[in-house]
């Protein structure tokens, strides 16, 4: 089942407009601008806030996230965010592990 998300964007433009699949895995699509460049991207809603919470401990745009992260990948735009977050989330996890 596919659905408009709360909060999507009303307007006929592409930015900011959101899409949810119900299930499991929700997956939640987003225009993101890659290097200035519109693209969709589909990612879990738990992905998508932990990528907000990056971008904001760098105080960089989610924008700017997504193509720093775009200009490394070797594989799909999805999975590579995917791998990023899961990175992060493990260099927190031993950050927080060491002595200090």
């Amino acid at each position: 089942m596919v659905q408009a998300a709360a909060g999507a964007a009303s307007s006929g433009g592409r930015h900011g407009r959101a899409c949810v699949v119900s299930g499991p895995a929700a997956l939640r699509k987003r225009s993101v601008l890659v290097s200035g460049h519109p693209t969709s991207v589909s990612l879990e809603h738990e992905f998508w806030d932990a990528l907000r919470r990056i971008a904001a401990d760098r105080g960089v745009s989610l924008n700017r996230l997504v193509s720093e992260v775009d200009m490394e990948r070797a594989g799909n735009l999805s999975s590579a965010l995917r791998v990023f977050v899961l990175a992060e989330v493990q260099r927190a996890a031993t950050d927080a592990t060491l002595p200090e």
